[in-house]
């Protein structure tokens, strides 16, 4: 993919006529959201080889929060207090309605039928008025772009909005100080993955999207293949997206090394075996950067973990249905155990060849070698 090419382009922000996003975005993101978001933790993953970047603790339980609470703050400094209206599986509805909360914006979320119970719940807690609305993303989408035009509303996408990829951008950010040489990061409409990308590159770090199979369209997007399709049935609904952004398109294409697609399987024994061995707890598309992580290579990877609102039912029954392989046992490097031998050895050996009749033990107290006569 065209990664490297057009760096220094992005970086002063063209990437088109009429919108602009860029590195000095993400960094003036990051000065907002300082007095209301802390740094998430990472976490060594040791089985997997692999740091995490624990966004599944976030506030509201995923990264979306930052890009919601970047916009809203960025509409207040511009002086816009229209009412937000925001179409989300999930994870973006419920950022908008702690955003709103925090700021006293008013808020209303449009969600599909088929959105998860406890993100739908999450949204309400924070008092948002949630609309439920057709069966996927893609609908509520439409159905929020209507009541926005009848009542002038603030349209806030999910993804394709610069303040909110700058928002996203600064898990980018907080990931500098590990000096990763690859980090992976979970496509659904792309926001993530472009907000990364613009705070990463400058450093030299291969930023490397995650799709599902036959939920892939910004890879095929990038490719060329701007044709709309129904994306398949997965776990990982929040990346369940028939069409990405725009402008997450041109940033993803420009920036990206590469995509990774994975299949369903792997992506759910990824998820057991996350809250098995590291009792971390991911949805299906928190877990996506990771499995995609077994097909890269790289000395300090880290996937982002990008949201953990499951289910209790969903989790149960793939604890219940998902047997993953057991991980292969960690080689004992030889030359790291050779140093401490090799003294043993030494001293061991010219005592072993003046006793024949005797036997050779160890005194642990004065660590010295003794002779017992027979």
């Amino acid at each position: 993919m065209r990664g490297r090419g057009r760096l220094k382009s992005m970086m002063d922000g063209d990437i088109g006529t009429d919108v602009r996003v860029s590195a000095a975005d993400v960094l003036a993101a990051q000065a907002r959201l300082r007095r209301y978001l802390p740094p998430t933790p990472l976490h060594h993953a040791e089985r997997f080889g692999c740091w995490l970047k624990l966004e599944n603790l976030q506030r509201t339980g995923s990264y979306k929060v930052r890009g919601a609470l970047n916009a809203l703050l960025a509409a207040r400094e511009r002086g816009d207090t229209r009412t937000v209206i925001a179409a989300s599986a999930g994870n973006h509805a419920q950022g908008l309605a702690w955003a709103a909360y925090r700021l006293g914006v008013t808020a209303i979320t449009v969600m599909p039928r088929s959105a998860p119970q406890t993100k739908i719940a999450g949204v309400a807690h924070w008092g948002a008025t949630v609309r439920l609305h057709g069966d996927t993303y893609d609908e509520a989408k439409a159905f929020a772009a209507e009541l926005a035009t009848q009542n002038d509303y603030r349209v806030l996408s999910a993804f394709d909005d610069p303040d909110v990829i700058a928002g996203q951008g600064t898990v980018g950010l907080e990931l500098a100080a590990l000096m990763p040489d690859v980090v992976l990061v979970p496509i659904g409409g792309g926001g993530l993955a472009s907000g990364v990308a613009l705070a990463l590159k400058s450093q030299g770090v291969r930023v490397i999207g995650a799709q599902v199979e036959g939920v892939d369209s910004m890879r095929r997007a990038v490719a060329g293949d701007l044709a709309p399709r129904e994306p398949a049935a997965t776990l990982a609904d929040g990346v369940r997206v028939k069409q990405p952004g725009e402008l997450t398109r041109r940033l993803c294409g420009q920036l990206l090394d590469d995509i990774v697609v994975v299949r369903e399987a792997e992506l759910r024994e990824t998820l057991v075996r996350l809250a098995l061995e590291e009792h971390v707890i991911a949805e299906g598309a928190g877990a996506l950067a990771l499995a995609a992580g077994r097909r890269v290579a790289g000395k300090r990877k880290c996937a982002v973990v990008s949201g953990g609102n499951l289910d209790a039912s969903v989790l149960a029954q793939l604890l219940s249905d998902v047997r993953p392989r057991a991980p292969r046992r960690p080689r004992r490097r030889q030359r790291d155990a050779a140093p401490m031998l090799e003294p043993a050895i030494a001293t061991l050996m010219p005592a072993a060849r003046t006793s024949r009749a005797g036997s050779t033990r160890i005194d642990a107290e004065r660590t010295t070698f003794e002779m017992e006569t027979a």
